[in-house]
């Protein structure tokens, strides 16, 4: 049998990597909002050396404070960070990892807000995508004066035990502005756009010179007067690549964030020809990042010698076991892409739509629960799913029940949409989960609370999700009028023109997908903008698709008044007018939970309690509320279940 080449070693200048896996520096907010290492980032760090990475980097660090750019992001820009650091390599190499660190300073994408500085940068030139604040320009002492930073954090991370140390200078940060034309405008000595990451190479070898050194960077920056495929090519030319380990490419900057994280509707592994030149033409391994989220993508790209290694960050934020599952050829919890992570990033801690224990390691269960019980679960969407999985996982004995014929709910029906096409490979893992632990799944099954009985159970969860609420106004009856979840259920083909009401991120999605077959699509929405219960992220490429789309017609702010038959009589902020509305008229205006039902389980007893997780517990809907409710109900009955037979005993 053939070893896969991303299984095969790879040497990093002093250093080797076991395989061809990199935990990339995906940023985080575990750390203290001081910057300082915690024991939740600790124990999320280590999950991923454990889960066989050979390389775990930590976040981008910034190297003094003014360059700052999230709330708890991990500095290196003070002495006290070296044991807090070298806690953090002791954990990590005690899994056999290496431990890298990525230098940085945010420039312009910094804002005082955080950092509590005003903004640093080549040239004054806002960055309004983060707040706009005008940054201060440089001058010499202080361009000076960031470089030693830059080597001073190396040298800290070395005392520290750090193994890779990897300069940021792409996604717009500092060293990506004096490289780019767009923010570096300057007419003196730094007008030079290399030299400024030069001057930090020489530094952080000469203060660091044990570590392996490298360079991320952008191929391209996807904006109007930056840096594009050619350029960037004559820069990294430029740049003293002899005195590097490796070098490491990425895609984009802050105004144009879809090349840093890419929407899953794109290509995996897209970014790994524009890696193949480097990887051709330079002595030092190179790899690449960019929706690798399969072991087949990762071996297609090394193997054919695109890139020498992989950046995954996403794909080991939902899985940290990927590396040793992909080693093994075994089964592994799949990123859907949903960027949920980088849309909560300015909130705080990221979290992860599909795995419900991402920052909560400390808190994850590790043993199977000491005494297994019998659990119901109603409903098969994510959260039924879910909490069945990891119920399951404990050693319970878990039945679920779902109306429809299939499992999956509202997510499986979404998996379909063109907007969402890795969906389905979170649903698929499920089913292949539960059908390994056991669960009895009871499909096409309606229950109600006189279906089940405390005899037969002894928990209950209710995981049914929501009901859509009632479309009340004249005129209904001259149309067809559906939920869009039964309209997506129908599996009707794509009419030649429909109404919807709502602008929520169903609606969105649903008109996209639409517009995509062909469809007129009239939307109409209380909300005053498109999908506003989506992060900026999440919907960067579905927005100007839909304002680009000529069959695609929006009125905000505004409700139905009146249904007629081919126009409707519409309300926009207090002014009622008539406006075309073709087709039937599909609703997506959220749900309500069944809370009917849930009152009439708990009637029943049951010895361990009847829970609510998902929509089923008005949790607001989304997939990561959804598994984390559900995870936190699985732990609560294994410890109901324990506290019961120590109350016994």
């Amino acid at each position: 049998m053939t070893t896969p080449a991303f299984a095969q070693p790879l040497d990093f200048g002093p250093v080797r990597l076991r395989n061809r896996f990199v935990s990339a520096p995906m940023e985080r907010n575990y750390c203290a909002p001081d910057g300082g290492m915690t024991d939740e980032y600790i124990a999320y760090l280590e999950r991923r050396a454990a889960g066989g990475a050979a390389l775990v980097f930590t976040e981008a660090s910034y190297v003094r404070a003014d360059g700052k750019g999230r709330i708890r992001q991990m500095g290196v820009d003070d002495d006290d960070r070296i044991p807090g650091i070298a806690r953090m390599a002791e954990a990590l190499h005690a899994h056999g990892a290496l431990v890298g660190v990525e230098l940085n300073h945010g420039g312009r994408t910094a804002q005082g807000t955080v950092s509590g500085f005003v903004p640093v940068a080549p040239s004054q030139i806002p960055c309004a995508v983060v707040g706009g604040e005008m940054p201060e320009q440089l001058d010499d002492d202080d361009i000076e004066h960031i470089i030693e930073c830059f080597g001073e954090a190396a040298a800290r991370c070395e005392k520290a035990g750090v193994d890779v140390i990897s300069l940021h200078g792409g996604h717009g940060y500092l060293i990506h502005q004096f490289l780019s034309p767009a923010y570096n405008k300057r007419d003196d000595t730094w007008a030079e756009p290399t030299l400024f990451v030069n001057r930090v190479i020489d530094t952080v070898r000469a203060m660091a010179p044990g570590v392996a050194l490298g360079l991320r960077f952008s191929a391209f920056e996807g904006v109007d007067g930056g840096l594009d495929a050619r350029t960037t090519r004559d820069r990294i030319d430029a740049i003293d690549t002899a005195r590097l380990d490796f070098l490491d490419v990425s895609a984009g900057n802050y105004e144009a964030g879809q090349w840093i994280i890419q929407p899953g509707e794109w290509p995996r592994g897209l970014l790994a020809p524009h890696a193949a030149p480097y990887t051709r033409d330079f002595d030092i391994p190179v790899g690449v990042a960019g929706r690798i989220n399969t072991p087949e993508a990762a071996e297609h790209i090394i193997a054919s010698g695109q890139a020498d290694f992989v950046s995954m960050a996403r794909t080991l934020h939902a899985d940290p076991e990927f590396p040793n599952r992909a080693l093994a050829g075994t089964r592994y919890r799949p990123c859907i892409a949903c960027n949920y992570c980088i849309d909560s990033l300015a909130a705080g801690p990221v979290p992860c739509s599909v795995n419900p224990w991402v920052g909560r390691e400390l808190e994850q269960p590790t043993e199977p629960a000491a005494t297994p019980v019998r659990v119901a679960v109603i409903g098969g969407g994510p959260s039924g799913l879910s909490v069945s999985r990891e119920l399951a996982s404990a050693g319970h004995h878990v039945a679920l029940y779902d109306e429809r014929g299939t499992l999956g709910g509202d997510f499986a029906l979404a998996s379909d949409l063109h907007e969402y096409p890795e969906y389905r490979r979170i649903v698929d893992w499920y089913l292949a989960e539960l059908a390994e632990l056991d669960v009895v799944c009871h499909t096409g099954v309606r229950v109600e609370a006189q279906t089940l009985t405390t005899e037969d159970f002894d928990a209950i969860v209710l995981a049914t999700g929501g009901v859509g609420p009632t479309l009340e106004v004249p005129g209904l009856d001259t149309r067809r009028v559906r939920d869009v979840r039964e309209y997506l259920a129908s599996g009707d083909p794509a009419p030649d023109a429909i109404t919807i009401f709502g602008a929520d991120r169903e609606a969105a999605a649903v008109a996209d997908d639409l517009l995509h077959k062909g469809t007129q699509v009239v939307m109409i929405g209380p909300q005053e903008t498109i999908a506003h219960d989506v992060g900026r992220r999440a919907k960067i490429v579905l927005l100007p698709r839909l304002a680009a789309a000529e069959n695609f017609t929006a009125h905000l702010s505004s409700i139905i008044v009146r249904v007629e038959a081919d126009h409707m009589v519409i309300s926009t902020n207090g002014r009622e007018h008539t406006v075309p509305a073709p087709g039937e008229l599909l609703v997506s205006q959220g749900i309500e939970p069944r809370a009917e039902l849930l009152t009439a389980l708990r009637r029943l007893g049951a010895r361990l309690g009847v829970h609510s997780v998902g929509d089923a517990s008005g949790d607001g809907g989304s997939i990561h509320a959804a598994n984390v409710t559900a995870a936190d109900v699985a732990a609560r009955i294994t410890a109901a279940a324990q506290a019961r037979v120590e109350a016994i005993a």
